[in-house]
């Protein structure tokens, strides 16, 4: 049964492929800028106290950060993570939902974190407010049933992450540029949250959120002299204290530009960074330059790398830079998620990229777009208080002059095209960069090989490994028609398969931002029709229909009607079990063995798909398609277990597309031959 589910790959493709080029702004006279300056005082605990007095809006935010020196956790890496979430559920003075519903009564937001707290609202509701923030953050009541429901939680989360391409390579990314014992190298695994105690938490709440180093910035329509008396009543009792200073060794380069390359036999797509530290600070001379460099090289859809990669050749769908600042090591990356078929094509052009920005200088009119757009940034930026809260915070831990920001747009404006040049040859390395590649190793690897460049391997977690083995050789004996017949006695045999007419799956999904889950149909039969359809209650979001003479899609009251080649694919996805006539089908190549989820599969070719079929259960484990929309082309990874007998024949209880994220989807009921009628199809 070929259950390639082309409906998701439409949905979402849609919505991707609509991403157009932002245009680029034009330059006008720079505004004067003037930034209210901050009231400070200090209680004795240590706490810092900036306030900004802006009485056009009836409306205060307020921001407790708490200034510590980054620091690892070691095997029980997630003390922190959990002790973010914790903060504020409930205090010793009022439970969780009390505190919500006044919040909510209030119109006002209040966030807690590791790092401190956040707040914001009417002004007329200003003490009460702040008086809840301080309750939540430092009145905290850390219950054993509120931690074991995060911890479950955020496991289940880590477990989803497994296979996702994306999350294994940042982090792969941050443990080879910063070490898997610096700060920001370290991550959370599952072994290690599984460590994690309550009693962590707790020990970690109370060593390091204490005011020695925190700051309270309020910026709004507030008086000076009020904030201080609240803030007297509110944090005076907070007892003193001062977070552990420890320092690391800054994290290294490597010594010469290399290939880190991470196996996901599962990836539809690579994911490339061309990755190397930075130590850039605010107060910097070359800062401004800096990041002026990297908006003309990647800052947007007018970047270099974005017209190269995406424009010119279409290869992706976005490719950017970006370059990190501020009181400790930060990265400088370049990134794009391409095709395999043009993996090592797509990292010469970045490389490409980089030389051009490093040895060329830029045109007026690239460093003049530049300049119009982070000062267009800037003043809209400029408005709102968050920004205003952390430029006032930036100013006081980072050391900056009491007008950096008011001469923001005049820093701006006096960088010169040779200062690009000069600051990319300074950050954007050429002979100590790591290009990251996390990507199906049997597809890409071989390329990335004949860059002619060191190449050294890893796992999932960045630990060095020896060369894999991507591909294998198929033992003698094994055919398409054996492992295909092996399939079929696998979910049930030729005699009970053939007795299926119809088959009706109907589960349920979910997909990121959404209210609530999907519900996910599908019906299918044995003359060659297919109906598959997503809705979110009532109402269907996307339907696809293949019948005997046509195919089409209905989505947002939009239908879309396949004709010639598109129609042959459409109805060759509406066949039943496909394994029952493959071998006979011309082309049809077996492609050697290949690891799919860690279980070594059968890999065979058919066209523009490819099967995998496991070579000791004989189950179908994935399949893959090339789907080609216009002038992008990507790979749709359909993966299929939970495998269970209904009327003797096995079917897959849980399919997994990938569709830009990890499309999940949980079968909850399944009726052969009954449950389907023509008129599904019509």
């Amino acid at each position: 049964m070929k259950k390639t589910i082309y409906i998701l790959s439409s949905l979402f493709l849609t919505i991707v492929l609509q991403a157009q080029v932002i245009p680029q702004p034009t330059a006008s006279a720079p505004p004067t800028i003037k930034i209210g300056k901050s009231n400070n005082f200090e209680l004795k605990n240590g706490l810092k106290v900036l306030v900004v007095e802006n009485h056009k809006l009836p409306r205060v935010s307020y921001r407790l950060s708490l200034d510590n020196m980054p620091y690892t956790e070691g095997d029980k890496k997630g003390v922190a993570a959990m002790a973010s979430q914790l903060i504020g559920s409930g205090t010793t003075k009022t439970s969780k939902d009390a505190f919500n519903e006044e919040v909510d009564f209030l119109g006002a937001n209040i966030g807690f974190d590791a790092n401190g707290a956040s707040a914001s609202g009417l002004s007329k509701y200003s003490g009460r407010i702040l008086e809840l923030m301080a309750d939540g953050a430092l009145n905290t009541v850390f219950t054993q049933e509120e931690f074991d429901k995060i911890k479950e939680k955020s496991l289940e989360g880590i477990k989803s992450q497994e296979k996702s391409v994306t999350a294994v390579a940042g982090r792969v990314e941050n443990v080879l540029a910063f070490g898997a014992n610096h700060p920001s190298g370290e991550f959370v695994s599952a072994e290690s949250l599984e460590k994690v105690t309550l009693k962590d938490v707790v020990s970690n709440y109370k060593t390091n959120f204490v005011p020695g180093n925190a700051y309270l910035v309020v910026v709004g329509d507030v008086k000076t002299k009020d904030v201080k008396k609240m803030v007297e009543k509110l944090f005076g009792s907070w007892a003193k204290g001062i977070a552990p200073q420890v320092s690391y060794p800054d994290p290294k380069n490597v010594t010469q530009t290399q290939i880190n390359f991470v196996d996901m036999p599962n990836a539809v797509q690579s994911e490339i960074s061309v990755v190397n530290t930075v130590n850039l600070k605010l107060t910097d001379k070359q800062f401004f330059a800096a990041i002026l460099a990297n908006q003309i090289l990647g800052g947007g859809g007018e970047g270099r790398l974005f017209l190269n990669l995406r424009e010119k050749h279409a290869w992706t769908y976005g490719a950017y830079s970006n370059i990190g600042f501020g009181k400790y090591v930060e990265k400088f990356r370049s990134s794009s998620s391409v095709r395999n078929a043009v993996t090592d094509s797509a990292v010469v052009q970045i490389l490409s990229e980089l030389k051009r920005i490093r040895t060329e200088l830029v045109s007026a009119d690239d460093l003049k777009n530049a300049k119009a757009k982070y000062i267009g940034n800037f003043v809209m930026q400029i408005q709102k208080p968050a920004t205003v809260a952390r430029y006032a915070l930036n100013t006081e831990t980072q050391n900056l002059p009491s007008d950096f920001y008011e001469n923001y747009i005049k820093s701006i404006n006096a960088v010169t095209v040779e200062d690009v040049k000069s600051v990319a040859n300074r950050f954007f390395l050429a002979d100590n960069l790591r290009i990251l590649v996390v990507g199906k190793g049997s597809e890409v690897a071989p390329a990335l090989e004949n860059l002619k460049m060191p190449m050294f391997y890893f796992d999932k977690y960045g630990k060095s490994i020896e060369k894999p083995v991507f591909k294998k050789d198929v033992q003698a004996g094994v055919t398409i028609k054996s492992i295909l017949d092996n399939y079929i006695v696998a979910i049930g045999g030729e005699k009970a398969v053939k007795a299926v007419k119809t088959i009706s799956m109907v589960g349920s999904t979910v997909i990121p931002q959404a209210p609530s889950p999907l519900t996910f149909t599908s019906k299918a039969d044995a003359k060659g029709k297919l109906s598959v359809e997503l809705a979110m209650g009532t109402m269907s979001l996307m339907k696809q229909v293949v019948n005997e003479t046509s195919a089409y899609v209905l989505q947002q009251g939009q239908r879309k009607d396949f004709e010639g080649k598109e129609l042959t694919e459409m109805k060759s996805s509406a066949i039943l079990f496909d394994e029952l006539q493959l071998a006979k089908k011309e082309g049809v190549v077996l492609n050697g063995i290949e690891s799919i989820n860690g279980k070594d599969t059968y890999a065979i070719k058919d066209g523009k798909t490819t099967l995998y079929y496991d070579v000791t259960s004989g189950l179908k484990l994935a399949d893959s398609k090339t789907i080609e929309q216009g002038d992008k082309s990507i790979t749709q990874v359909t993966n299929y277990g939970d495998y269970r007998a209904v009327k003797g024949v096995k079917v897959p209880f849980n399919i997994i597309q990938n569709v830009g994220f990890e499309l999940d989807i949980k079968i909850d009921d399944v009726k052969i031959n009954e449950g389907v009628t023509d008129a599904d199809f019509k």
